[in-house]
């Protein structure tokens, strides 16, 4: 594959490529970390790269110091990566030419819906469904842009979603998901300025050579929109791994309301990350019982499809188990 601005780093790609990404609107906590050692021990156990990118893109929410917080963090559990990070917001320009691309193939349109305007106009979910964009700004096309410049109106890029693309997940399987009836069409470039999260991890993914995706599977219907934007791009998709979330006692992912699982809370209270990499390890089936071991000494034992089906739950007893009482 030749160099292009989409995908600069193509000469010296390796074969086999994963990646973690942490997004620095807060603190990383239990769940995230149990992703991140799966994401990790994948790529390694393969004799592949580990990349890390740093996505800093929803500026209103980043919080001071997160991302080092975060490469910190991941430092403690005993993972590694290859390579300099790459932060999103110092790679705008990539995710311009993307837009370009797009544009030059109609493939978006300008769209001035707000989100109370897609909610009143747009069916009734049902309980855990997105809303679906009702296509009210799909009649126009890219020229019309210039028109809502001159009025002074501002607006998103939207992508026109024509098909729906099934894929085969390396944990959850065969995967059909109709976005026309599950999102409708999406927004890859946002009103205020600045690619969408869809947008960015796709030109991302493929200018660093990853060829996996391991993430919650929370993410599931983000994958065939970004497919739709790998091969409106051209650009080659990774595999996707989407493994189940850790939950709180209550059955919901987790969050303040399940008390404090931030790993600097851990780490400042003296759990070892040994002991929260065992317990990690248990729930993914890689251990008999809870055990202090490190992230490297996994490697042997890491099997994706030993991981069970369903969430982690977290209990405060197995916190109190690795020297931790929640607060």
């Amino acid at each position: 594959m030749s160099p292009s601005p989409l995908h600069p780093l193509a000469p010296s790609l390796p074969l086999f490529a994963g990646r973690l990404a942490p997004s620095p609107t807060g603190a990383q906590h239990v769940g995230n970390a149990r992703t991140y050692l799966v994401a990790w021990l994948s790529a390694r156990a393969r004799g592949g790269a580990v990349k890390l990118r740093i996505e800093d893109i929803d500026s209103p929410r980043i919080k001071s110091g997160a991302a080092e917080q975060a490469m910190h963090d991941l430092h403690w559990l005993g993972l590694d990566w290859d390579g300099e990070p790459a932060v999103q917001t110092e790679r705008l320009s990539h995710y311009e030419a993307a837009l370009e691309v797009l544009k030059q193939n109609e493939l978006v349109y300008p769209c001035t819906c707000t989100r109370s305007d897609i909610a009143s106009a747009a069916s009734a979910p049902h309980a855990g469904e997105e809303v679906t964009y009702p296509g009210t700004c799909a009649h126009r096309c890219v020229a019309d842009a210039l028109k809502l410049r001159e009025e002074g109106r501002p607006f998103a890029w939207r992508f026109r979603v024509t098909e729906n693309l099934p894929f085969t997940d390396r944990f959850a399987g065969e995967q059909h998901i109709d976005l026309k009836h599950a999102g409708g069409d999406f927004v890859v470039w946002k009103n205020g300025g600045g690619p969408a999260y869809q947008l960015a991890v796709v030109v991302d993914d493929a200018a660093m050579g990853v060829t996996e995706v391991v993430r919650g599977d929370d993410l599931i219907p983000s994958t065939p929109r970004q497919l739709l934007l790998y091969r409106a791009l051209d650009l080659a998709p990774p595999a996707f791994a989407h493994i189940p979330l850790v939950v709180g006692e209550d059955g919901r992912r987790l969050a303040k309301r399940h008390g404090d699982t931030r790993l600097s809370a851990l780490r400042a209270a003296g759990v070892k990350p040994e002991a929260l990499v065992g317990l990690l390890a248990w729930s993914c089936g890689w251990l008999d019982r809870p055990e202090p071991v490190a992230s490297r000494e996994l490697l042997p034992r890491f099997r994706l499809e030993s991981i069970p089906a369903k969430p982690f739950v977290l209990t405060a007893e197995l916190l109190r188990q690795i020297g931790f009482v929640v607060t």
